[in-house]
């Protein structure tokens, strides 16, 4: 068979990325799937062929403390014993990992050392600021421990993320880091087919015999045509996911993405029966519990105003109808685009999605814009979170100062190391906890090693959103506020500043 007169198979091999297990679910499922879904394919995995297999960014870790009860890093030891011979990879998110603040440099090395330790051979990082000085510390030190790095060039569109910017901070991964490959990362859905053909070539020129990988995600149903145009342009690894969890907001899906590469004629060497296998083993989790399938999504030209990742937009939807604002569902959607484009255009991944999408729902239901700032907010116009890439207006920038929490520091400081505190407090305790007691706050470890130790996991349902942001702009004492929804984690000090405007 061929297509447009080229043979089938005559043409390169294009690798694939698998997304399923980490990336698949957190964007269909709520990040859902449980330690036993994992190893109950793990063996299917090992023979589908894929050049690697994605399993755990920091929000896997996250949703398995806080939410499945489960120890995140037993699931990662359980995946490589079930399939020793699959390649996974692990994600840092910047210097935060799994929290929203910043965390020691002694965490971040350790996290580090502790992914390595626990069979990741595939260690890379992604900024939501594209500041390089923030994950390359951890890139060199996995690259030290024997890991192949990858660097993220997290992709967004604004007046300021040109092709330029993309390249320079390629070129900066390179040169800090010394990345073995450059992953080219759309978390939001937003590249087309016109972009790609100027930024990919561009990206291939600059990087040498690095591969160039693209990760997208399908929100407005050109992702999989963006993949096809990719691979013409040169690039070398696609990140898909199995159907049923693929397409909407997930990856385009692995089989469709895989036929249309050799009905052009490349190479793509996975194996179809085991991927049809595990399609099916996906299909019965589905309706077993009651999880939504992917399907493709109709176009949507807003989501290039607005850039909000799926599950946030789901989760709007329906807090805004549960509150009887549903009518101002689309006012909602607009404000957060003069929200991201006042503060500078952050890419819309985490934290600076959910950062964003919190201010604008505070400015919409307290009727003054910024009369009302989480902490977070505030922090990121100090620069607590990395360089801007634009200048906040002056007028913005004092009254969001102003109306902030006023023991916010206007300068960041260094943060003291934290291990040391940690070992002193829960003396015996393995690296791995203390790494997670690290991430997250009160007792939510301690319940989730008493729900291990039980020999079951009981998934806490979150408070919504909306309720979150009510209960934090309603409290009535004076004080730090600091509440959690779903996989978003939000603080505000209230009543305490008296230059507030």
């Amino acid at each position: 068979m061929s297509l447009g007169g080229r043979p089938a198979g005559s043409r390169r091999e294009i690798k694939i990325i698998d997304t399923t297990l980490r990336d698949g679910h957190q964007s269909l499922w709520a990040t859902r799937m449980r330690t036993d879904h994992i190893v109950s394919m793990a063996a299917d995995f090992d023979k589908a062929g894929f050049e690697q297999v994605d399993l755990m960014a920091p929000i896997q870790f996250d949703v398995a403390v806080r939410y499945l009860k489960e120890d995140p890093w037993e699931r990662v030891r359980l995946a490589h014993e079930h399939a020793p011979n699959t390649k996974f990879r692990a994600l840092v998110r910047s210097r935060n990992i799994a929290s929203f603040d910043f965390l020691a440099d002694d965490v971040i090395e350790a996290w580090v050392e502790r992914l390595y330790a626990n069979g990741f051979r595939v260690i890379g990082s992604f900024d939501g600021l594209n500041d390089i000085d923030n994950i390359a510390p951890g890139l060199i030190r996995a690259k030290e421990l024997g890991a192949s790095t990858f660097g993220a060039v997290s992709f967004c569109e604004s007046p300021v993320h040109t092709d330029e910017l993309f390249v320079a901070k390629a070129i900066e991964l390179i040169e800090k880091a010394d990345v073995d490959a450059i992953m080219l990362k759309d978390a939001g859905g937003l590249l087309t087919p016109d972009r790609v053909r100027t930024l990919v070539p561009a990206l291939k020129e600059v990087i040498g015999e690095r591969p160039l990988e693209l990760h997208s995600h399908n929100p407005t149903g050109l992702a999989t045509l963006v993949y096809l145009e990719a691979a013409e342009l040169g690039v070398d690894l696609l990140h898909t996911s199995i159907a049923p969890l693929a397409n909407g907001t997930g990856q385009p899906s692995t089989q469709r993405v895989v036929r249309d590469l050799r009905a052009l004629g490349y190479t793509v060497n996975v194996d179809d029966v085991m991927i049809d296998t595990i399609s099916d083993q996906i299909m019965a989790i589905a309706e077993e519990e009651g999880k939504p399938l992917g399907v493709p999504a109709e176009y949507d030209g807003l989501h290039y105003m607005h850039q909000t990742p799926g599950g946030m937009m789901s989760n709007f939807r329906s807090q805004l109808e549960t509150a009887g604002l549903s009518h101002r569902f689309d006012e909602l959607l607009l404000e957060v685009a003069r929200v991201r484009s006042e503060l500078a255009f952050p890419i819309m991944i985490t934290p600076f999605a959910q950062f964003v999408g919190t201010q604008a729902v505070m400015n919409v239901i307290s009727g003054e814009r910024y009369s009302v700032v989480p902490n977070e907010i505030k922090k990121y116009v100090l620069g607590y979170y990395g360089t801007l890439l634009a200048p906040i207006d002056p007028e913005l920038r004092a009254r969001i100062i102003a109306n902030g929490a006023s023991d916010i520091a206007l300068e960041p400081a260094a943060i003291a190391p934290m291990l040391p505190d940690l070992r002193e407090r829960y003396p015996g305790e393995d690296i791995d906890l203390l790494l997670l007691r690290a991430m997250f706050a009160g007792t939510q470890v301690d319940e989730m090693k008493k729900t291990v130790a039980a020999g079951g996991n009981a998934e806490e349902i979150p408070t919504p959103l909306l309720d979150l942001i009510k209960a934090i702009y309603d409290k009535s004492r004076p004080g730090r506020q600091s509440l959690t929804a779903g996989d978003l984690h939000i603080s505000l000090t209230k009543g305490d500043n008296e230059d507030a405007a």
